[in-house]
């Protein structure tokens, strides 16, 4: 493995990939880490309180009343434009996202590139809605099915995919003419501030009306505020089940709308008759990509006994050979968890597991 950078390198790095999204340096309270060397990247912007929530929605709600009368296809060229930003901005999206999110360099263009994707899919989007013509039992007449814009839409996103969750949600919001509010991850605000600089820069160059996007930065208590707030229709939240379980009721309570993303506890079937080659490599890729931290990560498997060993050892080989270090170093498959309480939580999974009969294999 070789030696990291030093962490004032990686903070002058990241100054400069804020540069050329067009984000400058951020000032305030906040701060960003990497958890490449666990030390600071510099100021990220000030803690959202109650009142500065209720401005954001404010502000979003004068937005929504011009953009919900918007033509669909004016709102998919905003869009449009943001992708067209994206793409001349990918390679320092997405070393951003490696530097603060610690996913090697592939994992991180390839979120920028799934953002690009779905932009192009929005803008297609804004040109298709439609509803239904419906027969009536009245002679000349038919019904006719309409779908309207529902309001300001809070989209909460989680460090593990910093960017591309904002833009699944906020490019087909924003087609569908609903301004978003973003809470961003605590772990990564950066690339948050990045992405906004992006997104005004592409709403000025098609005169959108100002308020469309809007970054919220703080902890778990923005995001609370956000969901227990009347002038929100939509909240899109990802990130733990506990988390879920805490916003579903708040929402719900005030007759909003919810989309939840969490916690998976997912498990993988060998049976006798596999491809153990494939099930090696397909196992080995589920697991450590983003070094375990996705939604989507293996987490559970379940062998028949008369391929357990063959398969034991054949994981065994594999993990000894993945290259972990420097996420932004050439060759590096695996990079560093998030920050040190997940580590943490990794050594106590592993503690649990020896005390209740396991073995350590490799690791």
């Amino acid at each position: 493995m070789s030696a990291l950078p030093s962490n004032d390198a990686l903070a002058d790095r990241a100054a400069t990939l804020l540069k050329d999204c067009g984000a400058g340096t951020p000032a305030g309270e906040l701060g960003a880490r990497t958890p490449i060397t666990g030390g600071s990247l510099g100021a990220a912007g000030d803690a959202a309180d109650q009142a500065a929530v209720d401005r954001a929605v404010g502000i979003a709600t004068e937005a929504f009343a011009i953009w919900r009368t918007t033509p669909g296809p004016v709102r998919g060229n905003l869009v449009r434009h943001v992708g067209e930003l994206l793409r001349d901005h990918k390679e320092a999206l997405g070393e951003l996202v490696s530097l603060e999110a610690g996913k090697i360099r592939s994992e991180g263009l390839g979120e920028v590139q799934e953002m690009i994707d779905i932009c192009d899919f929005a803008v297609g989007i804004s040109r298709q809605l439609h509803g239904l013509t419906i027969a009536s039992e009245r002679p000349g007449h038919r019904l006719m099915e309409t779908w309207h814009p529902m309001g300001p839409c809070a989209v909460i996103t989680a460090f593990n995919f910093p960017v591309a969750v904002w833009s699944w949600n906020a490019a087909l919001a924003l087609v569908c003419g609903n301004p978003v509010l973003w809470k961003a991850s605590d772990k990564t605000p950066l690339t948050a501030l990045a992405c906004d600089a992006l997104f005004q820069q592409a709403a000025a160059d098609v005169d959108a009306p100002a308020g469309l996007n809007q970054v919220l930065q703080g902890g778990a208590e923005v995001g609370a505020a956000l969901a227990a707030h009347d002038g929100i229709a939509v909240v899109s939240a990802t990130g733990s089940t506990r988390m879920g379980r805490a916003v579903a009721p708040v929402v719900a309570g005030r007759f909003g709308r919810l989309i939840l993303e969490l916690g998976g506890n997912n498990a993988a079937i060998v049976a006798p008759s596999a491809d153990l080659d494939l099930a090696t490599r397909g196992i080995a890729f589920s697991a450590v990509g983003t070094a375990g931290q996705r939604c989507t990560s293996l987490r559970r498997l379940i062998v028949h006994s008369s391929v357990r060993d063959e398969l034991v050892d054949r994981l065994q080989r594999a993990y000894s050979s993945v290259p972990i270090g420097d996420p932004l170093a050439d060759g590096t498959l695996v990079g560093p968890v998030i920050d040190a309480p997940a580590f943490d939580r990794l050594r106590e999974a592993i503690d649990r597991a020896t005390a209740d009969g396991g073995e350590l294999v490799v690791g």
